[in-house]
């Protein structure tokens, strides 16, 4: 049962895959100039967890999301909306 465990959980993350699209990943400096072009957009965070201490963000622009991870906040421009998420997962 443990090869067909492991073949349903990797189906798992290729339809994950599959559903979110392309997801580029960016250095933090990066993903800040996309927010100051994304002024209208919508951003979502997720604080440092015990472990993991880094900030994780993901947004979508033209047709892709991007994400990042930074070790400071980030300055969000006041027009960007921001949804607060326990955890962001990336397949």
């Amino acid at each position: 049962m443990g090869g067909a465990g492991a073949a349903a959980a990797a189906a798992a993350v290729a339809m994950a895959i599959k559903a979110s699209g392309a997801i580029v990943r960016v250095p933090p400096e990066d993903f800040q100039r996309l927010l100051e072009q994304n002024v209208q957009g919508l951003v979502v965070h997720a604080a440092p967890r015990l472990l993991a201490r880094r900030h994780k963000y993901i947004m979508g622009y033209k047709g892709l999301a991007f994400y990042t991870l930074s070790r400071e906040l980030l300055a969000v421009p006041r027009a960007v909306q921001i949804v607060e998420a326990k955890r962001i997962w990336i397949p």
